[in-house]
């Protein structure tokens, strides 16, 4: 479904309501995300978040438990090793959401979905309910797509619990081709947080030493390098981060591009940090679509993910906890905008 019709047949955008997904991003012809070509094998495929709304939570959360929220502890379900990893076994992006729903937000076109996330859904306390926004437009011969992520607390079972939402697209802007190799990247910070091997924080923030030291330095992805999995930083004061980040001014978190295609990516978002992730453990098997058609399969290197977020197990860490904590009444809410375009 194209939701804007102010787009001509070469830019446009799917989604579909398993984890309120975007299917398609295409822009000049030129599909830039990983995807499978009918929703059903979103379901019967294994494949890793292609195009997912991602939560309860994003991210890991330590030994997949939440100490001192509600004046108890909530074991939550383990994905990850001992850890909680985007909201665990069958987190949002797994589940059905109502929608498509065509809607005019801030007076313009876009689609809504939304889910209601029962209390004790994989461990995490209460009810609450997400909405999530689509809205596609042109803007000065770009096409743009704006995300916007809404999360409240809505049921009575308790007074707080926690949340993170953020879109897990796989960019390749050099489609059909198997890997992002030659794409040149910027991103906003070289600041990131350490991690242990298994990917928690130590609580330090550091230059990422394999990349360029200065924010908005452009860098070529080759075949195997560089290859980061990490969370990078824009605002390094964890304490002045907001529940709502949507009031915030957009900050430019990375930048794509691909000399082969022309194609350029431009990723803005209110939100903190974001994880910024080039597919080292992807390994999707061939398929095939109800008629028949070969789906190849993907594998490492086959698209980049930049996901807007707040830090790592900053549901698990007490001192971090604020910018994620949902209490009755609150809103968590953020906003990001894909800016796409081909010389």
């Amino acid at each position: 479904m194209s939701p804007s019709p102010s787009q001509d047949a070469e830019s446009a955008f799917t989604f579909i309501p398993r984890g309120a997904s975007v299917q398609e991003f295409r822009v000049a012809g030129h599909n830039l995300v990983q995807n499978f070509p009918e929703a059903a094998l979103y379901a019967s495929v294994p494949h890793p978040y292609f195009g997912e709304t991602i939560g309860r939570t994003t991210n890991r959360i330590k030994g997949a438990v939440l100490h001192n929220l509600n004046g108890k502890t909530y074991k939550l379900n383990a994905n990850n090793g001992e850890h909680n990893l985007h909201g665990g076994i069958v987190g949002w992006g797994s589940r059905e959401w109502e929608g498509p729903k065509a809607v005019s937000r801030r007076g313009k076109e876009g689609v809504l979905f939304r889910y209601v996330s029962p209390d004790g859904e994989e461990g995490f306390p209460g009810t609450v309910e997400v909405r999530v926004w689509y809205i596609a437009g042109m803007e000065e011969g770009k096409t743009v797509l704006e995300v916007e992520y809404e999360v409240e607390l809505v049921g009575d079972e308790c007074e707080e619990t926690v949340v993170g939402v953020t879109n897990h697209s796989y960019f390749n802007l050099n489609l059909p081709s198997p890997t992002i190799a030659g794409t040149v990247c910027t991103l906003g910070t070289n600041s990131y947080l350490e991690v242990t091997p298994d990917g928690i924080p130590t609580g330090r923030l550091l230059p990422y030493s394999t990349l360029p030291s200065g924010p908005h330095t452009p860098f070529t992805l080759s075949s195997t390098d560089p290859d980061p999995d990490d969370c990078f930083v824009m605002n390094p004061d964890p304490v002045s981060i907001p529940l709502d980040t949507r009031p915030l001014s957009l900050k430019t978190l990375a930048t794509l591009y691909h000399p082969d295609t022309g194609v350029h990516l431009e990723i803005e978002s209110t939100e903190p940090a974001f994880q910024f992730y080039t597919a080292r453990f992807v390994d999707v098997p061939e398929c095939e679509t109800s008629d028949g058609w070969k789906v190849p399969a993907r594998g490492k290197r086959c698209g980049v993910c930049v996901e807007p977020s707040r830090y790592v197990d900053c549901a698990g860490r007490e001192e971090w906890r604020g910018m994620c904590r949902v209490k009755k009444g609150e809103v968590w809410g953020s906003r990001s905008l894909y800016r796409a375009w081909k010389d």
